[in-house]
């Protein structure tokens, strides 16, 4: 996590003004050198590499912090893309408003789609203001509008709120990613209290409600919404009780809303996440005892990064995907 700006994929060197044998020994070189630059890093997210090892394996440190948690604490901490994702205008023009923006995969996302080309703006806790300044200064780095909204999405009327504040910021909106969730483990539904309860469907499936519905009449044809699922809704696990029930109902928020919208050229689709290195792990969400061992028995052997995640909503976001609807989109590391 850092605030560097990423090298231009598209910086070419160009050679000219040779002749004969030279001008080809030289761009041959140039291009060998191109080729290694590449190898090396120029492009990390595209190069092949063992995903096994690309990014770090358990065990991790038993950590734990109070909701709502920042990513700038976590050890090790997660890549959101900072330095490795590379734009290619894909976004270009398109305005976006991304719930839970401030770390973990909304931040990823945050990041991917400024450098596609994206004016974003982010809603957060005001808990979360430092992870949230990062984002905002990423945004900006990339040469885009960025825009903060803190606010509690547990609230309808902020809901109301958060739309017409990204609208004027933004100048209208054609992007909206449903992603900020509530996460708590607990091994018992007699250990699951009204207050927790509560909180984990207002903010994964009151709040999603809430502000798409506030979000419509500023979507035109070519719009694309997005709801952030979890490999959950389908095979839940006895700790996430009440978390699991608000994955599924993302998945039928996606599929039926998409069926209402297909008339109007709206796409609606949800993406589903494996295990992934975010805080929503380290603030209740997994066991303390289960944090060291996170990831560890996907096929992959390690919890996915925010980073890797990204270009699926890249993809959802774009017109390349313009016959997409209604559709789950897993990434769980097998």
């Amino acid at each position: 996590m850092t605030d560097d700006t990423p090298q231009n994929p598209d910086r070419r060197k160009v050679f000219g003004g040779m002749a004969g044998g030279v001008a080809a020994i030289s761009l041959a070189g140039a291009a060998q050198a191109q080729q290694a630059d590449t190898a090396a890093g120029a492009a990390p997210l595209t190069r092949m590499r063992d995903p096994q090892t690309a990014y770090p394996e358990p065990p991790f440190p038993e950590q734990q912090q109070d909701w709502p948690g920042l990513a700038g604490e976590m050890d090790p901490r997660p890549d959101h893309g900072e330095e490795s994702y590379r734009g290619s205008d894909r976004l270009a023009g398109r305005r976006a408003l991304i719930t839970g923006g401030d770390s973990g995969i909304g931040r990823a996302v945050a990041i991917a789609f400024a450098r596609e080309g994206a004016d974003v703006a982010i809603n957060y806790l005001p808990d979360e203001e430092p992870d949230a300044q990062e984002v905002i200064a990423l945004i900006e780095e990339a040469g885009g509008r960025a825009v903060a909204i803190p606010g509690d999405i547990t609230d309808p009327a902020f809901c109301q709120d958060l739309i017409a504040q990204a609208v004027e910021a933004l100048g209208g909106l054609d992007v909206l990613v449903n992603n900020a969730g509530y996460q708590q483990s607990a091994p018992s539904i007699d250990e699951i209290s009204d207050q927790t309860f509560d909180q984990t469907m207002k903010t994964n499936v009151y709040a999603p409600f809430w502000i798409t519905r506030a979000a419509l009449p500023h979507l035109e044809a070519g719009a694309s919404i997005i709801i952030t699922s979890s490999v959950v809704a389908d095979q839940p696990p006895e700790n996430l009780f009440d978390y699991a029930q608000t994955k599924a109902a993302n998945v039928i928020f996606a599929k039926v809303l998409a069926k209402q919208l297909a008339g109007r050229g709206i796409r609606v689709n949800a993406v589903a996440p494996g295990p992934f290195w975010t805080p929503l792990q380290v603030v209740g969400g997994q066991p303390p005892e289960a944090i060291p061992e996170f990831g560890a028995t996907t096929a992959i052997g390690r919890p996915g990064q925010p980073v890797e995640i990204a270009p699926l909503y890249v993809l959802l976001a774009s017109g390349e995907s313009s016959y997409s609807t209604g559709q789950v989109f897993e990434a769980t590391g097998g």
